[in-house]
């Protein structure tokens, strides 16, 4: 019998589609490098494994190989050798491997983009497959596998199907992150038609198989983890309910014990106003009188009029119904209309919402400006100058704009739900207490009374600044956190030990 002490460092491998700072599309990303960075720092030895895209710059890069010509299939499946994939290994300056990344010139090296092509439950099939080929011929092997969202949870899978009779891989645990419940495959759950349901039960066919695309990741991570996860305690009870489920709310509340919430956090080096060399001016709780000269810039970089006493509402993120902007569009005007303020937005989406806000900067050039494409440096330009940050979301699992807009100062208005009623409480004026705006309803006057008592707010500049000092002052940072993922880790793995 094997006895492991819960003082022992433990061997950890994340596998995602992304991995900052290599490779980020959104909140996952950063994810992936935050928390095992963290888990480090704890002592333990976690490393990341996903591919290697094009758009990935490696010249700055130690990358060696580490295991050649992995053969996904076998050869008479795979005549062409499209499949046959290399692992090359990171190498940092002080010789220690972090990362691994999936070579494969037709799957990754070829697209210009990590997500949105016809072939991607291949892609993602590739990835599952390859990480567990590479642990079998590894010399480094990972006590716990650490998948993420619906493109690996076929992991879990094939480790408690096709491998579970396999020496190596039958005795790692596995540990399935949902990040957004509501991306489940290449497919849309709402409207999938009896015959293309998958159960999750059956196995996973062929690479050319052109049932593949049928599949539902999430469904299968969820059925075959040794633990669950998701990205923040409130999600994790919401999801358990036909609202939030996103129909396998059946399937979460027989996994209920297994099923578990820890809050995102973010990297407080990355995030940090004090030492921020994109800010014009740096600050702390301590000067904030610096904060104030930002907002001027905001003004200047978005070509709205530059006044230090207006007062700003800022928005960044996606464009789409998840974000609540289907609430914010029927009350705009008539807020812009009555209140002297200033709405900055950043964020990418859908045609319909892109067009609403070009149309809304038309009337009221003064007050508004919408930025609807990527922008790298708008949204910390946006953070260390607004004052309130709008994130008025139908569902959030964990949210992370919220997080770093208190970091930077600048107060969250936000529904209370999901990850951000976790991470945000409510202003009360009488007790002095509070970090942001909260409203509950998913309702356009509950937002518009929300912002309302926001704007009167911020006419009493004393309690404002109370205000900012008691949300930047908020610890999100992953250390808290990361410690939660290691009790999870010890569970999973001790189903292992016998």
């Amino acid at each position: 019998m094997n006895f492991r002490s819960k003082t022992d460092p433990i061997k950890i491998l994340f596998v995602g589609a992304e991995a900052a700072p290599y490779v980020k599309v959104g909140g996952l990303g950063e994810v992936l490098r935050s928390l095992p960075h963290a888990l480090r720092d704890l002592g333990h030895d976690a490393r990341v494994f996903f591919p290697k895209y094009a758009s990935i710059d490696t010249k700055e890069l130690n990358l060696q190989s580490e295991v050649l010509n992995l053969q996904i299939s076998s050869s008479d499946k795979d005549p062409h050798g499209l499949l046959t994939s290399n692992v090359l290994k990171l190498v940092e300056p002080d010789g220690q491997v972090h990362a691994y990344l999936l070579e494969n010139t037709e799957y990754y090296e070829k697209r210009a983009n990590v997500y949105g092509y016809n072939d991607d439950t291949a892609r993602w099939i590739l990835l599952s497959r390859g990480v567990l080929e590479f642990v079998k011929r590894s010399e480094w092997k990972p006590d716990i596998i650490v998948a993420n969202d619906w493109m690996t949870g076929f992991i879990p899978n094939l480790i408690k199907t096709e491998y579970k009779d396999d020496p190596v891989l039958a005795q790692i645990a596995t540990h399935f992150v949902i990040h957004n419940l509501k991306h489940q495959g290449m497919f849309d759950h709402r409207f999938i038609s009896e015959i293309d349901y998958d159960s999750g039960q059956g196995p996973i066919p062929d690479f050319f198989d052109q049932n593949l695309w049928k599949l539902n990741g999430m469904r299968r991570g969820l059925l075959y983890s040794d633990v669950i996860s998701t990205v923040s305690p409130t999600y994790a009870q919401e999801i358990l309910s036909p609202e939030f489920g996103e129909k396998l709310d059946e399937v979460l509340k027989e996994k209920r014990s297994q099923l578990f919430g820890i809050l995102n956090g973010i990297d407080y080096e990355v995030f940090n106003p004090e030492t921020d060399s994109q800010l014009s001016f740096q600050y702390g709780v301590g000067n904030l009188k610096e904060r104030a000269k930002n907002k001027s810039v905001l003004q200047k970089r978005v070509n709205l009029p530059e006044d230090e006493s207006k007062f700003i509402v800022g928005f960044v993120g996606r464009l789409d119904e998840q974000k609540g902007i289907n609430l914010l569009t029927p009350i705009i005007d008539s807020l812009l209309d009555n209140l002297d303020f200033q709405l900055v937005l950043v964020g990418t989406g859908e045609n319909d919402f892109r067009v609403f806000f070009q149309d809304l900067q038309a009337r009221h050039p003064k007050q508004v400006s919408a930025t609807l494409q990527y922008d790298n440096d708008l949204p910390k330009m946006i953070f260390s100058g607004a004052d309130v940050v709008l994130i008025p979301s139908r569902f959030e699992p964990s949210g992370l704009v919220q997080m770093e807009a208190m970091r930077y100062g600048a107060i969250p208005l936000v529904r209370k739900v999901g990850g951000l009623a976790d991470s945000v409480s409510n202003y009360d004026p009488t007790k002095g207490k509070g970090t942001g705006f909260v409203f509950d309803k998913y309702d356009p006057n509950s937002l518009l009374i929300t912002m309302v008592r926001a704007f009167e707010t911020f006419r009493f500049k004393k309690e404002w600044e109370k205000l900012v000092k008691r949300a930047m002052k908020e610890d999100f940072s992953w250390h808290k956190s990361a410690k939660e993922y290691v009790k999870l880790f010890q569970k999973a793995i001790a189903t292992k030990i016998s």
